[in-house]
């Protein structure tokens, strides 16, 4: 006897009607969800980015300290959801610069003379940090322009002149953070090898934009130049460098008065105006400006310790009271 195709009942096609209807009901749930997760990591991860202005005005440097490593470790959480978000990455590179120089960075100084295994332990912690800084910056610039991390390696210059104004940030905290790693490990040649990278990144930054925050860039290459002495007139130019800083940063500004103090009054043995610049950096009202308040307490904590030591960082008897207060230099 021949087969005959037996029809599908239509109580078979209902059947089937409702399964197709549970694979497209728990399939379009699964979407929503997904898409809620994903607004949801991305709402958290926009407020968080752009949540640096609540920690710059504290006045409370300690409860800062303890609250940033968890501050970091979420914004970490949330790249490992979001690896392309600008903001986080910002955020990760300007955070894990700012944390190790105020409170891993500082410390490790403040105990050299005490303390020198806590000292060398410290040390090297803040080099790790720095480096992991400047991974996040790197990573930053290359969701901003892709093949630039590498490119960096072979031809800096040329590969930064895609970057423009809006890199500005992630620029100077990679550079930053980079240069605080090899400020930390000098006996490393291959992070050594990294210094024409790092000043490509600090130049580029200046070139485009030397008034962002206040003469930073500037702030920061008082110090690069008297350290790295690339330039013949290395003195001028950090002279140059202060001078710009304090008229973008006007009178509330102790970072580039410590800068100076430490990279040009104590390279010179210039203890009057050593003693004049920390003293001003003291005298600032960090409350007159709540956006620097926390900046420049930390800085107002180094000058204090700065000014402690003064004794062990110039050659020869102090000058008198009066002598050591100084007159104005540029």
């Amino acid at each position: 006897m021949a087969n005959r195709q037996v029809k599908p009942s239509w109580m078979e096609h209902r059947n089937a009607g409702r399964l197709v209807l549970v694979v497209l009901g728990t399939l379009w749930v699964c979407q929503i969800g997904c898409s809620l997760n994903t607004l949801a990591v991305n709402v958290v991860s926009d407020a968080l980015a752009a949540g640096g202005t609540t920690f710059a005005s504290d006045d409370d440097p300690e409860l800062i300290r303890q609250a940033t490593p968890f501050s970091l470790k979420l914004t970490e959480s949330l790249l490992a959801q979001n690896p392309r978000h600008q903001g986080l990455l910002l955020a990760a590179v300007r955070g894990f610069a700012q944390y190790t120089y105020a409170f891993v960075q500082q410390e490790a100084d403040e105990w050299l003379n005490h303390d020198l295994d806590r000292a060398i332990s410290a040390r090297s912690r803040a080099k790790r940090l720095y480096l992991r800084a400047r991974d996040y910056g790197l990573r930053g610039l290359e969701v901003r322009h892709s093949g630039l991390a590498a490119e960096l390696r072979v031809n800096p210059l040329e590969a930064l002149r895609r970057a423009r104004v809006p890199d500005v940030p992630l620029i100077y905290w990679t550079a930053a953070s980079w240069a605080g790693a090899i400020s930390l490990a000098k006996d490393d040649i291959d992070l050594m090898a990294d210094l024409p990278i790092v000043e490509s990144l600090i130049d580029r930054a200046l070139a485009l934009d030397e008034d962002y925050d206040d003469g930073a860039i500037h702030t920061f290459l008082i110090s690069y130049e008297m350290a790295s002495r690339r330039f013949p007139d290395a003195v001028d130019r950090a002279r140059e460098h202060f001078r710009r800083a304090m008229a973008l940063g006007g009178p509330h500004r102790a970072g580039p008065l410590v800068a100076a103090a430490e990279s040009l009054a104590l390279v010179q043995q210039d203890r009057s105006w050593f003693a004049q610049l920390l003293r001003r950096a003291l005298a600032i009202d960090p409350d007159a400006r709540p956006p620097c308040r926390l900046v420049n307490m930390i800085y107002q904590r180094r000058a204090r310790w700065l000014l402690g030591q003064i004794d062990e960082l110039f050659l020869g008897p102090p000058p008198p009271i009066d002598q050591e207060q100084g007159t104005s230099k540029p």
